[in-house]
């Protein structure tokens, strides 16, 4: 880069945080650290009547959470500001009157009631939806005349009627639209406010900003900024448009395709690590075949040639693996740390968080590598918390089983856990893998009545680690009830 690199991710608030413009909020990232440059975050929250409250801290802590640190903008400052559109107006409003005395704006009068009529008559006739220029060539006097009606007037760009506007993408190449598909589009609002065309352009340029990476839903936008690029005498940014998300069935991605907002995956009990990797290889990848890359890994390769111009798939399982992934990588300080706040949601399981952690701390490990989420632990281990299993009782008899002979492998099994001294899985395994030789069962057998006598559960983590975590006098009881559950089984 022999330019300085200043990025921006600008958020709207008008609502949560979602994966695709988290995603851009990510690129912009990578890009500003693979090249020493400034990654900037600005609030573009011009649009009053869509603004959700709470909307910019869920901003904010999304980023805090993927450790997308920025180096300008709110809470951190910098020359640059105010980093909040809204406290930007007296900047925009100058624009404005600037490009109506160079005759690059004028002032539209159109009522909301005549634009809908000239949209619907658009439509019964098949035109393209534009603007048609009412207001392009008022007279002095027509101005006049509705200044005094009361009517607060919209600003409008000037579009040349003639033309073309060229430019070279960073990822699409050479992009052109004739200034016949452009029309005279609103850069003020008759409340003051600007749009995003004006606000952006205006912004980007006065923060110096040397690369706008944005959706590919911005690339028909981009001719109009760089009409005003141009009418305002402004050296443009270079452009790159990234590709579209889609969900698995090819549709863009909704809410219907599952969590769309970035909070729930955080609630969801997704890894920030796990998910800045995942969303990193939504248009962009190393090579063919690399899945899994640390932040510093994508830092050093990042690059905008290899950001694909194909719509990029959001696929579900594919971040389920990848976050079990990232959570068997956990240290076993690190999962617990992880797992805690998902475990306090859970009623036992935060009970026994706060009146016996060791107890805790030494279960997490036998399902770490069962869980594709954090949120997933607190079922997982759910059967280690309760007094009392709930299961089907003829789960206890297993595969070429009958009820007697599973009632005898309990009380066989029974009788033996009452001897060792150790209570550990080597010392289990020891004691329990010959019975089921001396029970004429198989071991899977055996193992599987015990799985679901000590656990309820025909799919547990390894069954003498388990057993040795429950303590001897948990699991004899629920040897006891489970041979009870047998008992009336046959009545």
């Amino acid at each position: 880069m022999k330019q300085s690199v200043r990025v921006r991710y600008a958020p709207s608030p008008t609502g949560h945080p979602h994966v695709g413009n988290i995603r851009t909020a990510l690129f912009n990232w990578l890009f500003a650290r693979r090249y020493g440059g400034s990654f900037i975050v600005r609030i573009e929250d011009t649009d009053v009547a869509r603004k959700v409250k709470g909307a910019v801290e869920a901003i904010l802590s999304s980023l805090r959470w993927l450790r997308l640190d920025w180096d300008e903008g709110p809470e951190v400052g910098g020359k640059y500001g105010p980093y909040f559109q809204s406290q930007r107006l007296d900047l925009y409003r100058k624009a404005a009157e600037r490009l109506i005395s160079q005759g690059d704006a004028y002032y539209c009068y159109c009522s909301p009631q005549r634009l809908e009529e000239m949209r619907a008559e658009q439509v019964r006739r098949k035109q393209p939806p534009g603007y048609d220029r009412h207001c392009r060539n008022l007279s002095q006097e027509e101005r006049a005349q509705k200044e005094a009606e009361g009517v607060i007037p919209v600003v409008r760009f000037q579009t040349p009627l003639e033309g073309q506007v060229k430019f070279t993408d960073l990822i699409w190449g050479e992009v052109v639209f004739d200034h016949s598909t452009i029309d005279d589009f609103v850069l003020l609002k008759s409340d003051g406010y600007p749009t995003y065309h004006l606000a952006s352009v205006v912004d980007d340029h006065l923060m110096e900003i040397s690369h706008v990476l944005r959706a590919e839903e911005w690339l028909s936008s981009t001719p109009r900024h760089l009409l005003l690029y141009q009418a305002l005498g402004f050296e443009p940014p270079q452009f790159a448009h990234l590709p579209m998300l889609l969900g698995a069935d090819r549709a863009k991605l909704s809410k219907r395709h599952g969590a769309v907002s970035i909070v729930e995956y955080y609630e969801q009990g997704y890894l920030p690590e796990a998910m800045v990797n995942f969303l990193a290889l939504l248009g962009w990848s190393l090579d063919d075949k690399t899945e899994i890359l640390s932040r510093q890994e994508l830092i050093k390769n990042f690059s905008l040639e290899r950001v694909s111009r194909t719509a990029a798939i959001f696929n579900r399982d594919k971040l389920a693996w990848m976050n079990g992934v990232y959570i068997r990588s956990l240290t076993t300080d690190e999962f617990f740390d992880a797992a805690q706040p998902y475990l306090m949601t859970d009623e036992l399981a935060g009970e026994a968080l706060i009146s016996n952690e060791k107890y805790v701390r030494a279960l997490l490990p036998l399902v770490q590598e069962r869980a594709r989420t954090l949120a997933e632990v607190a079922e997982l281990t759910q059967f280690f918390f309760v007094g009392k299993l709930d299961y089907a009782p003829d789960l206890l008899i297993g595969k070429g089983m009958t009820r007697e002979s599973a009632t005898q492998a309990l009380k066989a099994g029974q009788q033996r856990l009452r001897q060792p001294e150790a209570f550990d899985a080597e010392s289990l395994e020891a004691i329990l893998r010959p019975l089921a030789v001396e029970l004429g069962l198989k071991t899977g057998q055996l193992f599987g009545t015990l799985r679901v006598a000590v656990t309820g559960r025909t799919a547990a983590p390894p069954l003498f680690q388990t057993m040795s975590v429950l303590g001897k006098e948990r699991c004899l009881r629920r040897i006891e009830a489970s041979l009870d559950r047998l008992r009336r089984l046959s009545k």
